[in-house]
């Protein structure tokens, strides 16, 4: 019998090995070796492997010094953050808040709701963003406006560097505020309802209830999102290219790390429009410790990490 029992564990964890070697071999090749290869390229210079030479650190002393690549790369990393900022806020924010509304017992059409709230997510970044960009033209659109009593909204906003960037950023919350919507409707439904019961027993009105008992469950998940956002918004390039274009017009005003990245390390940056895979690859590198510096904080403080 234990000869039985040892065989027995020894196919398991061979079919568990079966299983796992695949994705871990789809890991190593498609993430974790072009991460580690474009941080020792970040230390060479040249656009194709044939001219390439080791410079070491002078792709980031080029980034942070030479004044027009570190004003533009300032520039883009400044409207990131704010980028960033507005998702925090608006996209999560009212997630949370719909996610309560649409497991409210009470709230009739519920399933229609969520419906409508997730459909934006099932279009193209490219469809979406030429679509408000129609929308938001003035001449487009704006004798529609004028013709409902509202002709305050006929006014470049795309073409005014004091409001693209709120625009592009307020349409991609428009479009993605479905998903954290539907995590949190799942997180808050695998709350007990005992505890919700106690909480209506003791006398809890609805929003100690939510405050004290529902957002402190939900942490784990909102440690989960506000992490998703973070590393989607560094890396986000779609939107401002369908809405604007690489260059991040007008002004550079919507120009993001992934556009900037992009003119440098890929199509290369006008006019000259020769393109510097080191000097991309710093930009992702500085990108990627950006990242890490604020994602493990926040799994650590959300997951019950110390």
């Amino acid at each position: 019998m234990p000869q039985k029992k040892q065989s027995l564990m020894i196919t398991k964890q061979a079919h568990w090995f079966a299983y796992l070697v695949p994705a871990l071999l789809f890991y190593v090749f498609f993430m974790a070796y072009p991460l580690l290869d474009s941080l020792r390229l970040s230390l060479y210079t040249g656009n194709n492997a044939a001219n390439r030479t080791f410079v070491g650190l002078q792709n980031f002393r080029t980034l942070f010094t030479d004044d027009q690549i570190s004003t533009r790369y300032w520039g883009a990393f400044s409207n990131t953050w704010y980028f960033f900022f507005i998702h925090l806020v608006f996209q999560n924010c009212l997630g949370i808040l719909f996610a309560v509304m649409l497991t409210n017992e009470h709230m009739r059409f519920r399933q229609v709701y969520q419906t409508i709230m997730f459909i934006p997510t099932t279009f193209a970044v490219l469809v979406t963003g030429y679509l408000w960009k129609l929308i938001l033209n003035p001449v487009w659109s704006g004798d529609f406006f004028v013709s409902i009593g509202l002709p305050f909204l006929k006014y470049p906003w795309l073409g005014d560097t004091k409001t693209a960037l709120t625009c592009v950023s307020l349409v991609s919350c428009w479009q993605w505020l479905g998903i954290p919507t539907m995590m949190f409707v799942a997180a808050l439904r695998n709350i007990s309802e005992d505890l919700l019961e106690a909480a209506k027993i003791e006398g809890a009105g609805p929003f100690q209830t939510f405050w004290r008992i529902k957002l402190p469950l939900i942490k784990p998940v909102v440690g989960i999102i506000a992490v998703l956002t973070f590393v989607n918004n560094f890396n986000a390039f779609d939107v401002v290219f369908a809405m604007e274009n690489v260059n991040g017009a007008p002004g550079y005003s919507t120009d993001l790390i992934g556009t900037l990245f992009y003119r440098y390390g890929i199509a290369g940056q006008h006019p000259i429009g020769i393109p510097d895979a080191g000097l991309g690859a710093a930009i992702a590198t500085i990108t990627f410790l950006i990242l890490l510096c604020g994602v493990v904080p926040t799994l650590k403080k959300t997951q019950g990490g110390k």
